[in-house]
């Protein structure tokens, strides 16, 4: 789970506006320009390598800038999720007033899962660019913290050839603040502790780990009730947390930042930084590493991201698949909080095989199972891989619309550039 919580410190209840409710509803099915830029703009060996590699990901397809010209890419490409860290901002006409998004004062906003769908991969030197919306909008009643509000967003990436790379469908919910249903609610659950043995057993897994690479894993081959190799992630850290951040992940639209450049956020979204312990304004987001802090609001202890967790389920995918394969699809859930100190386990098996148009298609069910044996983000997925005639995963087609729109926003966007270069000349 994720939180992007815009709050303050007092009073501990916070309720929904009906005007925000209202306003959600109002724009599902209008789409804007995304005009915010990511930690990354632009796809370099360094950025690929980095994005993998905070995430635990040494797949040379990813992370070795020379390997992938022996395979069917033809050079390197980026991990699935590279969307979550990439993207350079767009020129757009500013959004009508009654088409803002609501702003949900006060309100927690956890990632409860996404279904992303790929169509094409992302090389050394493209150029991401993004457009999102509202896609479903639910009021519903929570026995977490009263009502939630279930909000689907979508959010579509393109190339500067207005290709869109894929798109990604995410479930938040957003929750009235409750602090002692909270504290009831997550009391019995105690930190984990890890004896030199217990840590053996997870380095016996990590061990055995690796990529399959470029033996082709054929369509043909593959049974219903096959297994995937097992993973390891974990134990959870602060540290892990923090090299998940300089992957580039976590940055717009709340940008932390340090020194003088945190002076200059807190005056953009001051309700977005709450003091420490010590006094000291720091942003919500802290809620990832600062146990304390999470501690203060009823959990008990930091957790990870929803985005961390549908990254390890991709690297079970990417690992099994091979150089050759295809991520189609995969929709994940995220039930359970993945806490400081919590390792999981993925498993995962074959559920169907099929053949769409020139497609050989296989079903996965995967899931992520933590040391309590709770599983925490199963997900399922559709793989695309070579069979015995083909050599080559035929990759999906994106919707033509999506990328009808992406064009016309590229095209705005170097018009309001060009204006403003001309502007500035003048």
């Amino acid at each position: 789970m994720s939180t992007s919580e815009i709050t303050e410190a007092e009073p501990e209840v916070y309720s929904f506006l009906e005007d925000d409710i209202q306003r959600a509803r109002d724009l599902v099915g209008i789409y804007h320009a995304v005009t915010q830029r990511e930690q990354f703009s632009r796809v370099t060996p360094d950025v690929v390598r980095n994005f993998a590699r905070s995430y635990g990901d040494d797949n040379p397809l990813f992370v070795d800038e020379e390997y992938g010209r022996d395979t069917r890419w033809g050079g390197q490409i980026a991990p699935p999720m590279i969307n979550i860290g990439l993207r350079k901002e767009l020129l757009a006409d500013r959004v009508p007033r009654e088409q803002r998004r609501p702003a949900f004062r006060g309100i927690h906003v956890f990632v409860s899962g996404s279904t992303t769908d790929w169509y094409r991969p992302v090389y050394d030197g493209d150029t991401v660019y993004s457009f999102h919306g509202f896609e479903k909008v639910e009021l519903k009643e929570s026995e977490f913290a009263g009502r939630s509000l279930l909000v689907t967003r979508i959010h579509v990436q393109f190339n500067q050839r207005a290709e869109v790379v894929q798109a990604q469908r995410v479930l938040t919910i957003h929750t009235e603040r409750h602090e002692s249903k909270k504290r009831k609610k997550y009391d019995a659950i105690e930190p984990a502790t890890y004896t030199p043995e217990d840590i053996a057993k997870i380095d016996e897994i990590y061990a055995a780990e690796k990529p399959r690479g470029a033996e082709p894993r054929y369509w043909d081959d593959v049974q219903v009730g096959e297994s995937l190799d097992q993973m390891a992630k974990g134990p959870l850290t602060a540290t892990d947390m923090m090299v998940f951040h300089s992957g580039g992940y976590g940055f717009a639209p709340y940008t932390p930042s340090a020194s003088r450049l945190t002076y200059k956020n807190r005056q953009r979204i001051a309700p977005f930084y709450i003091p420490n312990e010590q006094g000291v304004p720091d942003v919500a987001q802290r809620i990832h590493w600062d146990s304390e802090y999470a501690r203060s609001i009823g959990l008990p202890a930091a957790y990870d991201y929803g985005m961390m967790r549908d990254c390890w389920l991709t690297h079970v995918l990417t690992d099994w698949i091979g150089d050759g394969g295809w991520i189609e699809t995969m929709s994940s859930q995220m039930r359970k909080f993945n806490y400081l100190g919590d390792t999981h386990i993925f498993t995962g098996e074959v559920v169907g095989k099929r053949i769409e148009g020139d497609r050989h298609l296989i079903d996965i069910e995967l899931r992520g199972t933590s040391q309590r044996g709770e599983v925490t983000c199963p997900a399922t997925a559709t793989v695309s891989l070579p069979s015995r005639e083909s050599d080559l995963a035929v990759l999906p087609t994106a919707p033509a619309e999506w990328e009808r729109i992406a064009a016309q926003m590229l095209k705005r966007n170097g018009e309001l550039r060009a204006q403003a270069r001309s502007g500035s000349k003048a």
